[in-house]
């Protein structure tokens, strides 16, 4: 069984930084692409950046510039650096990993961003 655990979320000013972080753990033999995905209120779920096992990266426009998407193979961890915030980023960020033939996601953590 794998599981992620995502941290660092919290509240923040319009234009600071947050760094986000997800653990994955268990029975886990490779990961390909690790991804950030967002939730706003009343917004579907939409991908905010991707990396792959390569440490290819590509992000959504409305963040690109912005943030900064890495990873830890070692420790099969995923990290979201997000600088220069705005309220519109405001949502629960989800970690997400796809490995051969799966994807498993974590249960959220909470960013707001006040003006």
């Amino acid at each position: 069984q794998v599981q992620l655990v995502e941290s660092g979320g919290g509240l923040v000013q319009a234009g600071g930084s947050l760094r986000l972080s997800c653990a994955a753990s268990g029975s886990i033999f490779s990961i390909n692409d690790m991804r950030w995905y967002r939730q706003a209120p009343g917004k579907q779920r939409e991908l905010v950046a991707i990396i792959t096992s390569r440490g290819s990266t590509n992000y959504a426009d409305s963040v690109k510039d912005r943030f900064t998407i890495s990873r830890d193979n070692a420790k099969n961890m995923v990290f979201l650096q997000m600088s220069s915030l705005k309220p519109e980023d405001t949502a629960v960020y989800y970690c997400n990993i796809v490995t051969v033939g799966l994807d498993y996601w974590g249960k959220g953590t909470l960013v707001t961003v006040s003006s």
